[in-house]
């Protein structure tokens, strides 16, 4: 007796020929929007963990933050008033696409020059403010730099009020060559006056903050704060170890050396920067 009839129904598979091949032919495509690689401890974050102060959970490293970030976590709400926009580079060596990269940062960035300047209060406190954004053409310090934060002390020493400046810079321009250089004495001018109407200045290094800045006004405060982990110095390493025919400490660059060997008063961790500031603005004379 046969086992099947001929009447059996059997159900016919066809392949999916769009399976064929290796499945592991593409890679996934992971946005990068969506995660952060920490610069310190290598670990891979989503974005959403680092939260408003875009600080590593896993070993409290400060990532880089824009202008607009570092008012919106140190500035009382409403109380910011921008100053001095109006001010134009006038190209003076008329460096090839100079102003195209101007207005490309600019539009990248929302901000009208590398640094930004006006008045507000920090949990109560009036002062005069700056912060520099490495976005905007790594915060070189060109004229309009130099010019915006010449006016600012200015402004600050009329109104005496305290200054705060936050730093960030890859140094001077050099779109702008000798202009760029001579805003370190400009700005070291207007520093000095101001200490001479017994008014207080704070500077917040924060990575990085290297070249000109450092040699001058990041380094003249009365009261030196700097965040963790950042690298603050003039030259970069290879150069001064070509230079002196020395290798350098490990490290020799970062804002944890720099107070061991008395360049920097404190490390404050960005949580508690508003905290200290207010309480610095008070001690020196602040509003009551």
């Amino acid at each position: 007796m046969a086992l099947f009839s001929k009447k059996d129904k059997y159900i016919r598979i066809t392949p999916n020929n769009s399976l064929k091949g290796p499945l592991n032919n593409k890679i996934p495509e992971v946005p990068e929007e969506l995660f952060a690689k920490c610069p310190s401890c290598k670990h891979l974050i989503y974005q959403k963990d680092l939260g408003i102060l875009k600080v590593c959970p896993k070993c409290s490293y400060n990532f880089r933050i824009s202008a607009q970030e570092r008012l919106m976590i140190t500035v009382d709400e409403g109380s910011f008033t921008e100053l001095f926009t109006d001010i134009e580079s006038k190209d003076p060596l008329q460096f090839p696409k100079y102003q195209e990269k101007i207005e490309m940062a600019r539009s990248k960035t929302g901000l009208h020059e590398a640094v930004l300047t006006g008045t507000g209060r920090v949990k109560g406190q009036k002062a005069a403010l700056a912060i520099m954004d490495s976005r905007f053409i790594m915060a070189s310090m060109g004229t309009v730099v130099g010019e915006k934060l010449t006016r600012l002390i200015e402004l600050a020493t009329k109104e005496r009020l305290p200054l705060i400046i936050f730093t960030a810079s890859g140094g001077a321009r050099m779109q702008e060559g000798i202009m760029s250089l001579m805003q370190m004495a400009k700005i070291s001018a207007a520093v000095k006056k101001h200490s001479n109407a017994g008014l207080f200045y704070l500077t917040i290094l924060t990575d990085p903050t290297t070249g000109g800045v450092t040699a001058s006004f990041a380094m003249q405060g009365d009261v030196i704060l700097a965040e963790p982990q950042s690298l603050v110095g003039f030259a970069g390493r290879r150069v001064i170890e070509t230079t002196v025919r020395e290798d350098l400490p490990e490290g020799f660059q970062k804002a944890e050396f720099l107070l061991e060997h008395g360049f920097v008063d404190a490390i404050v961790k960005r949580t508690d920067l508003p905290e200290v500031i207010a309480r610095l603005l008070a001690f020196h004379g602040g509003d009551k």
